[in-house]
């Protein structure tokens, strides 16, 4: 599923190839993933032209000036394409913007799992959503995520999964961040001890800058990752990178957490008090 890494390339990719341009024509070809209806979108998007874009947590957001803003979710496999020759069209693309030069830009969404949607304003489709900060925002400071993470009385990887606490990490991306951390995934956020939530920012922001550097999403993106990543060992008879042993699994609503049982122990700790992390 595309997480904050590899939305951060979509729209990186979208600033250089398609910023400023205007829309020639739209054509929407599956109806379902659209917000509020095929037909308005497409009545508001032709002639307008592509704005600034801003990604918040797993959202890209494109300004279109007086019609609003464009708002696309990559669900599962979802992806944001563009391309030079009128003729090129790659499967699954969901909804297509033709410029007037013959180049397009294609959102392209093989399991519809995902979502296309016209809002009035970026802000307040941010604040109906519920999300939280954004997980690699500047203005997001240790004390403050650690007051988000420890208020949660559940396991650390939900947590991190919470949108509404920190908006962008997943089920993958959650999995590298507590093996850095050294926590378990099971571990009570709200057991956490100062050192541990401020460990765990640190590593959740390192790890998604290190994914985007290394070009999260493409082929050759596992190869790419330091070696001490879990991620090329996120699978079944996968070993530690640190260690060596062997990977395990937890089933979390239908997916799978990997983590490394000896390098992640799960320690009982109980409840504490604690004081207000400081800023």
């Amino acid at each position: 599923m595309p997480e904050l890494p590899e939305v951060e390339l979509f729209k990186r990719h979208f600033d250089r190839t398609s910023l400023g341009r205007a829309i020639r024509r739209v054509t929407v070809k599956d109806a379902r993933i659209v917000k509020p209806s095929a037909a308005r979108l497409a009545a508001a998007l032709a002639g307008a032209r592509l704005g600034a874009s801003r990604r918040h947590g797993k959202y890209l957001l494109i300004a279109l000036g007086k019609p609003g803003w464009l708002v696309l979710h990559f669900g599962m496999n979802g992806s944001l394409r563009h391309f030079v020759r009128d003729a090129d069209e790659p499967p699954y693309d969901r909804l297509r913007l033709d410029f007037a030069d013959g180049h397009h830009l294609a959102y392209v969404n093989p399991r519809r799992i995902g979502r296309v949607e016209l809002v009035a304003d970026a802000a307040g489709f941010i604040a109906a959503e519920k999300l939280g900060p954004d997980a690699l925002d500047p203005r997001l400071r240790p004390a403050a995520f650690a007051r988000a993470v420890a208020a949660r009385r559940r396991d650390v990887k939900s947590v991190l999964m919470d949108q509404s606490v920190v908006a962008g990490i997943g089920n993958i991306y959650s999995d590298e961040i507590l093996f850095q951390a050294r926590l378990h995934p099971r571990a009570r956020a709200d057991r956490l001890d100062e050192a541990s939530l401020r460990r765990l920012f640190a590593k959740a922001r390192s790890v998604l800058r290190t994914a985007i550097r290394r070009g999260a999403g493409s082929e050759q993106a596992l190869e790419r990752l330091p070696r001490g990543f879990l991620l090329p060992q996120r699978r079944k008879g996968g070993r530690c990178p640190r260690c060596g042993g062997a990977i395990a699994t937890l089933s979390y609503g239908g997916r799978t957490a990997y983590y490394c049982p000896r390098c992640q122990p799960l320690a009982p700790a109980p409840p504490r008090a604690r004081g207000r992390a400081r800023p």
